[in-house]
């Protein structure tokens, strides 16, 4: 099997796992899908990357052993520490410092 075949495999498998879950998603109450939101987009993103990023034929192999390398991939960033809550207070900040320089222009301008 080819390293591309190994890959269209895995994200098969994955997007068939998330297929699973959006359905036992959508069965669940407006309160328990509210619970799990961040879980569902994690998962989405980790399908989004399995699309644009390969993976080796070993890293392939490993995962497809699985039953569930789409969960067990997204258990394992649950672990991380990412700069998620940085990038918002930059994007904050930033989008904030815009609109002030945005106002100063635009009160500059009307001297």
């Amino acid at each position: 099997m080819t390293n591309e075949e190994l890959n269209t495999r895995l994200y098969e498998k994955m997007f068939e796992e998330q297929g699973t879950y959006r359905g036992w998603l959508l069965s669940q109450p407006p309160e328990e899908i509210l619970n799990h939101t961040y879980e569902y987009t994690m998962r989405e993103d980790i399908l989004i990357s399995m699309e644009c990023d390969d993976l080796s034929d070993k890293q392939c192999r490993a995962l497809l052993k699985s039953p569930c390398p789409l969960g067990d991939v997204y258990k394992e960033w649950e672990k991380r520490e990412t700069g998620h809550m940085d990038d918002i207070r930059d994007t904050l900040e930033s989008r904030a410092n815009a609109v002030i320089r945005q106002d100063f222009l635009k009160s500059q301008a009307e001297r």
